[in-house]
């Protein structure tokens, strides 16, 4: 298992890589040096000495590959690409192109990030594995037809609808929650109550409809068979075995929603007006700061791996037969 977690760990190293080298091209073949100190800078009619001098203060001076007028391995170093994207794989983000240091900027933000993403994450596998397994309980009854169709109508509205009415009817209407904002403490509960329910209602019915047919397909199988013949109850054998053996799928569907865990949700953060890592990369590609957007790009690829590594390793306990060569 040891030396599957090293492979495993080697090829995350080359994603991050590939991904550092992909957004730095991606982003440069759209936005030259001169177009970020404009738009920096705050308008089309500025001097050629203003652009130049933009670019000097924040290291834009420099060719984006290769330097030609260097020697040696400075011609390498000395470079836009290394000298902004190589000290990532050391975790050092550098400065944004206004100047505030990223890596303060993101332990300011990742605990608004984790305080909305943890509980909705949590919540929400409770919420959507439970409903799963009552409608299998209900099977080929009107109630499991009438919690399809729930599922299938939920899933079928784009959760930016529920963002919109969720504010309209329990914060501007009833007045229940503020609209938006953010404190410290246990003041913050208010102003997570609502976000956390229309990231959980949102995904309600996609997952239901993803867990109930994974929970269908384990229910057909010999050892529920077993099950019921030595006598245990429906509950038992829906909540004690089939769920039990149910674990290994429902890992895998939830380790996309992983990385939100420590990036945040862009919309979610951005509509409540959460200070959390959703918020502050949405603000930073809309003010084009290459240094940010590319920050949490890798930021988001390290945390997708290390959930799939994590995914690994959680087969292991939740299936003995499992074992990782």
């Amino acid at each position: 298992m040891i030396r599957y977690l090293i492979r495993r760990i080697l090829y995350g190293a080359l994603i991050l890589l590939g991904v550092n080298v992909l957004t730095f091209v991606l982003f440069f073949a759209v936005n030259t040096p001169d177009d970020m100190a404009r738009l920096s800078i705050g308008g089309r009619y500025v001097t050629s000495e203003a652009i130049e001098q933009w670019k000097q203060t924040h290291g834009y001076d420099l060719p984006l590959f290769w330097n030609e007028r260097e020697e040696g391995v400075n011609k390498a170093t000395e470079t836009i690409f290394y000298t902004r994207s190589v000290p990532l794989l050391k975790g050092d983000f550098g400065q944004s192109d206004a100047g505030r240091s990223i890596n303060r900027e993101i332990l300011e933000r990742v605990g608004p990030s984790l305080a909305l993403a943890v509980p909705t994450f949590i919540l929400g596998v409770f919420v959507m594995v439970t409903f799963s397994l009552l409608l299998v309980l209900v099977r080929r009854t009107r109630l499991e037809w009438a919690g399809i169709a729930m599922s299938v109508a939920i899933m079928s509205v784009s959760g930016l609808f529920y963002i919109i009415v969720g504010q309209w009817l329990f914060a501007k209407t009833l007045r229940w929650v503020p609209v938006s904002g953010f404190m410290d403490g246990w003041s913050m509960t208010s102003f997570l109550i609502l976000p956390i329910a229309i990231g959980i209602f949102s995904r309600l019915g996609g997952d239901t409809l993803l867990y109930r047919s994974m929970f269908l397909e384990e229910i057909g199988k010999d050892y529920v068979r077993t099950a019921r013949a030595k006598g245990a109850g429906e509950l038992r054998v829906l909540f004690r075995h089939v769920l039990r053996n149910a674990l290994l799928p429902i890992l895998t569907s939830t380790v996309a929603v992983l990385p939100m865990l420590f990036m945040g949700s862009l919309i979610m953060e951005n509509f409540f007006g959460i200070p959390g890592l959703g918020s502050y990369t949405i603000d930073a590609i809309n003010a084009q700061d290459f240094s940010i957007v590319r920050a949490m790009v890798f930021l988001g690829t390290f945390a997708y791996i290390v959930g799939l590594i994590a995914t690994d390793i959680a087969y292991t306990l939740a299936d003995p037969r499992i074992r990782l060569k």
